[in-house]
């Protein structure tokens, strides 16, 4: 009697939607977060600060502010209170700066149960701790699933909805991987989910992190050397050497480096190096065309994650033992008065390596003092 082979059953996932959801933080790509989460068909709540801007959202429907040519989907409320935001919410958002997220979720976990996923979606390292942000929430809350939103999202080309991309990394349990459908991940993934914003999930946080967090550094450097002259070939090495450093630390701190080949990676990069949408570039721009910092962005206080993350990214390194060179050579540029001409023909000057680590060479360059001359004239 033969016997029969029998084949699996390939089971497409339908997880359910979160049918209330509340994001924390009304700046441009807070309000374009939930944008999208009200678009999907969620019942958004979006806390902010400023009563100006949860006035003008709630009468105008738009943020004027923020995203003044986006007109923002009906269903969406904004709101000051902490406590009516988070009122009868399934899953929460946190989209405020890096350096604010400690004191957010603290605020929050006052009126949330453990039951409730948190997505961060600032992207940094802590200076004073140099935790990731999903660190810090695991460290303000009390058994919520925590995980992370990450890509290549400038916040009005995602609100106007240019078709974009995102991952959503979450923990996977014992019981996430028995029944996916139910996992934070899935349920989140497809609550964002609209005609025009797709996403992908991970389980990395680590690496998700990771790559949010260096991208902003390596993006100052690229506007930096763009701003100075430099173009297409320049940009291009950077970016590329950036994943290499993107890859090192996730890897040191237990991510995988295939993570950072992704969206929130190579991605992430990708688009923050090439534009100056992004603060971080444009920063890079406005230095390397001899601009001093206290006249970028015509004087006006403007938060570039980037420049603190050079300062706590590279601490994190030193810490864990990874040469992030691009990475340090911006912070002594930002943080120790170095000269960015100098500095920058230094790193082009530096002894030659072999691109897959495994082999473990370096040689002096053989013609690193008319490198370091050279390159230092182009930039003065």
């Amino acid at each position: 009697m033969k016997h029969q082979v029998v084949t699996p059953v390939s089971r497409r996932n339908q997880p359910e939607p979160y049918t209330r959801v509340a994001v924390l933080g009304a700046g441009s790509w807070g309000t374009a977060v939930a944008a999208t989460f009200a678009k999907a068909g969620a019942q958004t709540r979006l806390w902010g600060r400023d009563p100006a801007v949860v006035a003008a959202i709630n009468e105008t429907g738009q943020s004027p502010q923020h995203l003044p040519d986006v007109a923002l989907p009906r269903g969406l409320r904004a709101t000051d209170d902490m406590a009516a935001a988070l009122d009868g919410a399934q899953a929460v958002a946190v989209v405020v700066p890096s350096r604010a997220v400690r004191a957010v979720i603290a605020q929050a976990a006052a009126h949330l149960t453990p039951d409730i996923p948190i997505a961060l979606c600032a992207k940094g390292i802590e200076a004073e701790t140099g935790l990731l942000m999903t660190q810090i929430a695991e460290e303000e809350l009390t058994g919520n699933p925590v995980g992370c939103i990450s890509g290549p999202t400038f916040a009005a080309e995602t609100a106007l909805g240019h078709p974009t991309a995102a991952t959503v990394a979450f923990p996977f349990t014992h019981r996430d991987r028995l029944d996916p459908d139910e996992s934070p991940a899935l349920r989140m993934a497809v609550s964002l989910s609209t005609e025009s914003f797709r996403t992908y999930v991970s389980d990395d946080l680590v690496g998700v992190e990771v790559g949010g967090a260096v991208k902003n550094v390596i993006a100052i450097a690229c506007g930096m050397l763009t701003g100075a002259g430099f173009a297409e070939n320049t940009r291009a090495a950077l970016i590329t050497r950036g994943v290499d450093e993107m890859k090192v630390l996730a890897e040191a701190l237990g991510g995988r480096r295939e993570t950072v080949t992704g969206l929130s990676g190579m991605g992430d990069l990708t688009l923050t190096c090439s534009s100056a949408t992004s603060r971080n570039m444009s920063l890079g721009l406005q230095l390397g065309g001899g601009t001093p910092r206290a006249a970028c962005f015509d004087g006006r206080p403007v938060v570039v994650e980037g420049e603190m993350n050079a300062r706590s990214v590279t601490d994190l390194a030193r810490r864990v033992g990874v040469s992030m060179p691009i990475c340090e050579a911006v912070r002594a540029i930002l943080h120790h008065d170095a000269d960015l001409g100098a500095t920058f023909a230094a790193l082009w000057a530096s002894p030659i390596e072999a691109e897959p680590r495994a082999l473990e060479l370096s040689f002096d360059h053989p013609a690193s003092d008319t490198a370091i001359q050279q390159l230092a004239e182009r930039f003065a």
